[in-house]
């Protein structure tokens, strides 16, 4: 089987000889960051970008211990993309979170190899404290998962959104 880095979906090859072997094209991973100032939720996508994976919060320390915590993961995980959820007000304007993930992610691009882009995340936290709270979690455990889901929550709409587009035949607008 041979493994190809190029977007699509999994393709069929002719091999030297005829024989037809199969092809699994892989995206570069994503990496999204729900930014709090005492925790980072995050989550990765899987090889072919399909779905979106919790890894474990990240209690914030000193911010040179967190970048390099997340340097450390764009090389382990093959990083292409940092997704940073932005927190905008509900009409679409900045506060003062934004603020700050703006500034987070300004440090991040100058540390990273790879792009890094802010995301509207509004609501995200409030979806990941619901569906906790329905599936019975008690508050203790919504408060240590909540930030994990709401960064699955924040790329797994980023993946179906460049799903939905590539269906459509058109470029995602980034």
């Amino acid at each position: 089987m041979r493994i190809s880095r190029a977007p699509g979906r999994p393709a069929l090859g002719i091999a030297a000889g005829g024989r037809k072997r199969a092809h699994i094209i892989v995206n570069p991973r994503i990496l999204a960051i729900d930014f709090g100032t005492k925790r980072m939720g995050l989550a990765v996508s899987d090889a072919l970008g399909m779905t979106a994976q919790g890894l474990p919060t990240r209690q914030r320390t000193r911010i040179a211990d967190d970048l390099e915590h997340l340097r450390a993961l764009v090389e382990e995980y093959a990083v292409g993309k940092v997704l940073v959820g932005n927190p905008v007000g509900h009409r679409g304007g900045e506060t003062a979170m934004s603020q700050q993930v703006a500034e987070f992610a300004e440090k991040l691009r100058r540390r990273l190899p790879c792009p890094v882009e802010l995301r509207d995340e509004r609501l995200t936290s409030v979806e990941a404290n619901r569906t906790l709270r329905e599936a019975g979690l008690s508050i203790g455990k919504r408060q240590r998962a909540v930030d994990r889901l709401a960064a699955v929550l924040l790329l797994q709409g980023y993946l179906d959104y460049l799903e939905n587009e590539r269906q459509r035949g058109s470029e995602p607008k980034e």
